[in-house]
C-alpha cells in the first residue's frame, strides 16, 4: 500500500511548478490569451461535431484545460476537445446518447489515472512513426467529412459511419442546395488557410468567425443556421448522467477513449518538447493529469479531452513557458462562457464547419507523409493501412492494426537477418592432406543473428539439406538471441541429423542462451554425447577424434597436434 501511495504522491504538483509560473507571468498570460482566441471556435466546433452541443465543447475546454494544466506532466501542454476524440465519440453518442459519452469519459479518466500509477507512460514511445502519421491523416479526413452536413447547411443524416453520412448529406444538398451555408464554410476555411501563410501569428480563425457572424446578422440570412442558445455559465457538477446498468457495455468504448487520450496527449507533449530547448514532459504525470481532467470534465457536462497539438503549438510559438499559459487560456474561455454566451450563440454552424475544415487540412503534414512513404515499402504500407482503417473503421482499431502490422513487418525484417553460412575449417597446424581429409567428412556452419520463432524454421530447412558428411559443427558464438522456438528447432535439427548418422557438435554457446536451450532439452542432448565445446578449434579436435574412433581417419601422432588458440574463433557480435 505504501508503494502505491508514494507513486501517487510523485504524480502531484510540486514547488518547482509554482516557481516556473513565477518566472515570466506577463508573457505566459499573453500566450494564454492568444491560445484562448484560437481555441474558442475549435471548442465550439468540436462540441457540435461530438453531438453534445457547443456548450459541451466550451465546458471541456474550461474544466479539462484547467485541471490538466495543474496536474499534467508538461509545462506547455494545452488540453481540451479535439478532432481525434470527436471521431471516437460520434458512434458512442449514436448508440448510448449523451449520458453514455459522459460515463465513458469518467471511466476513461479512471483508467488513465491507473495507467499513470502503473508507470505505463513510457510505453507509448513504442508506437511507430508511420502509425502516428497514418492515424493523423485518417483523423484529418474524418474531421473534414464530418463537417460536410453543417458546411452544406443540411440536417445531419442518421448514422455513425462518416462515409455513409457524408454521402447522404451530399444527396440532400443536391435536392435542396443551401449556397449561403456553403459560401460561409468555404470563405472561413479560405481565410484561415491563406491567412496562416501570410501572417501565422494572427488568429484568423476567430476573425473569420466574427466576420461571418456579423454578415449573417446584418444580412438576415436565415440559411446561415446559428449555434443556438448557450447557457450563461457552467452547470453545477453532477453525477446524474451515470447509468450503472450500462457500465458493462461502456467499458470497451471507455478503453478506446482512454487509449486515444493517452496516445494523443503524449504525442502532443513530445511535439511541444521538440519545439523548445530544455523542456521535457513527464509521461506518467501527463497521463495522471489527463485522467483527472477526464474525470472532472463530464461532471460539468463536458466531453472527454486530450492534449491538443494545434493549441499546444500556438502556446509555444507565442512564448508560453509554464502552466500559467494553459490556466490563462482556460480562464479566458470561462469569462467568455459567463459573459458572452448570447453573442457566441449567434455564430453560424457553417462558419464553425469552415474552421474545422481548415483545421483538418492543416493537420496533414505533406512533407512528413512524403518522407515516410519514401523511406521503405513497409513504412508506406503501415501509413496507408492505418489511414484507411481510421476512415473505414475507427481510430483505436486503426492504431491497433497499424501496430500489429508494423510489429509483424519488423519481425520479418529481423528474421531475415539470421544467416546460416558454411565456413571453411581452420587449417591450424594440420597438413594439407589431413585438412583435405577433414573437409571431406566435416562441415562447419556459422549462425549469425537471432534464432527465434520468426526465422527458426527457415534455419531448420536449410540445415536439413546437409548431406554426404559425417560431422556437422554449429558455430553459435554470433547468435544474438534465441527463444524457445529457436531452441526446439535446434534440438529437432540435432535429432534429425543424428538419425541420418550425422553427428552434430556445437561451439561458442553464450552463457545467456544456456537456460533456454536447457529448458527444452537441447543442451542436455548435446552434453549427453559430449558434443558441446567452448570453441571451434576444440570442436574440430572432437570431430577428428570421433572420426578416428569410427575408422574414417587414421590416428594422429600426439606430438603432431597442437590445439589451435581460441583466438582463431571469430569475435562474437
Amino acid at each position: 500500500m505504501g508503494v502505491w501511495l508514494s507513486r501517487l504522491a510523485a504524480l502531484l504538483p510540486g514547488r518547482s511548478d509554482l516557481a516556473e509560473m513565477r518566472r515570466d507571468p506577463r508573457r505566459d498570460l499573453l500566450a494564454g490569451l492568444t491560445v484562448a482566441i484560437v481555441a474558442l471556435p475549435l471548442a465550439l466546433g468540436f462540441g457540435v461535431s461530438s453531438g453534445l452541443g457547443a456548450e459541451a465543447g466550451l465546458a471541456t475546454a474550461v474544466i479539462a484545460g484547467a485541471v490538466a494544466a495543474v496536474f499534467g506532466g508538461s509545462n506547455l501542454q494545452v488540453s481540451g476537445p479535439t478532432g481525434a476524440m470527436t471521431v471516437v465519440l460520434v458512434p458512442i453518442v449514436a448508440e448510448y446518447g449523451p449520458g453514455g459519452v459522459l460515463t465513458v469519459g469518467l471511466l476513461a479518466g479512471l483508467m488513465l489515472v491507473a495507467l499513470a500509477v502503473l508507470k505505463a507512460g513510457k510505453y507509448m514511445q513504442y508506437v511507430p512513426a508511420p502509425v502516428v502519421e497514418g492515424f493523423t491523416l485518417g483523423i484529418a479526413c474524418v474531421i473534414g467529412l464530418q463537417q460536410i452536413p453543417n458546411a452544406l447547411g443540411v440536417p445531419k443524416p442518421e448514422g455513425d459511419r462518416v462515409l455513409v453520412v457524408t454521402w447522404h448529406a451530399l444527396e440532400e444538398f443536391a435536392k435542396n442546395p443551401n449556397w449561403t451555408a456553403a459560401a460561409f464554410a468555404l470563405a472561413v476555411a479560405a481565410v484561415m488557410l491563406m491567412g496562416a501563410r501570410w501572417r501565422p501569428t494572427i488568429p484568423f480563425s476567430i476573425l473569420a468567425v466574427i466576420a461571418a457572424t456579423v454578415v449573417a446578422q446584418l444580412g438576415g440570412l436565415d440559411a446561415a443556421q446559428p449555434i443556438g442558445d448557450l447557457p450563461a455559465g457552467l452547470p453545477a457538477p453532477s453525477l446524474a448522467f451515470l447509468d450503472l446498468e450500462a457500465l458493462g457495455s461502456l467499458l470497451a468504448p471507455a478503453v478506446a477513449v482512454a487509449a486515444l487520450a493517452a496516445l494523443e496527449s503524449l504525442l502532443s507533449a513530445s511535439v511541444a518538447d521538440g519545439m523548445t530547448v530544455g523542456q521535457k514532459h513527464d509521461p506518467d504525470r501527463e497521463l495522471f493529469g489527463q485522467g483527472l481532467a477526464n474525470i472532472a470534465s463530464p461532471l460539468f457536462g463536458g466531453v472527454p479531452a486530450t492534449g491538443a497539438i494545434a493549441r499546444t503549438a500556438v502556446n509555444v510559438r507565442t512564448g508560453g513557458s509554464s502552466r500559467l499559459a494553459s490556466l490563462a487560456h482556460a480562464a479566458v474561455l470561462a469569462v467568455i462562457v459567463f459573459a458572452a454566451a448570447p453573442l457566441v450563440s449567434r455564430i453560424p454552424l457553417a462558419a464553425l464547419a469552415g474552421v474545422l475544415l481548415a483545421t483538418a487540412v492543416r493537420m496533414v503534414e505533406v512533407g512528413s507523409i512524403k518522407a515516410m512513404t519514401k523511406a521503405t515499402r513497409s513504412d508506406a504500407l503501415i501509413l496507408v493501412l492505418t489511414a484507411v482503417a481510421t476512415l473505414a473503421l475507427d481510430l483505436v482499431y486503426a492504431v491497433i492494426i497499424g501496430i500489429v502490422v508494423a510489429a509483424a513487418l519488423a519481425l520479418r525484417a529481423v528474421a531475415q537477418q539470421v544467416r546460416l553460412d558454411q565456413v571453411p575449417l581452420d587449417r591450424g597446424d594440420h597438413s594439407a592432406e589431413e585438412h583435405a581429409l577433414l573437409a571431406e567428412h566435416i562441415v562447419a556452419y556459422r549462425i549469425d543473428g537471432p534464432l527465434f520463432f520468426a526465422g527458426a524454421h527457415r534455419f531448420l530447412l536449410e540445415l536439413a539439406e546437409v548431406a554426404d558428411v559425417r560431422v556437422v559443427i554449429l558455430r553459435m558464438s554470433r547468435v544474438t538471441t534465441i527463444d524457445a522456438t529457436g531452441a526446439l528447432v535446434l534440438k529437432d535439427v540435432v535429432e534429425k541429423l543424428n538419425r541420418r548418422g550425422v553427428v552434430v557438435l556445437t561451439s561458442g554457446i553464450r552463457a545467456g542462451q544456456r537456460q533456454v536451450l536447457e529448458s527444452v532439452g537441447a543442451l542436455a542432448l548435446l552434453r549427453m554425447e559430449g558434443r558441446e565445446y567452448a570453441s571451434t578449434p576444440e570442436a574440430i579436435k572432437g570431430a577428428r577424434t570421433y572420426l578416428e574412433c569410427e575408422g574414417v581417419m587414421p590416428p594422429l601422432p600426439l606430438q603432431k597436434f597442437r590445439p589451435v588458440s581460441e583466438e582463431a574463433e571469430e569475435p562474437a557480435v
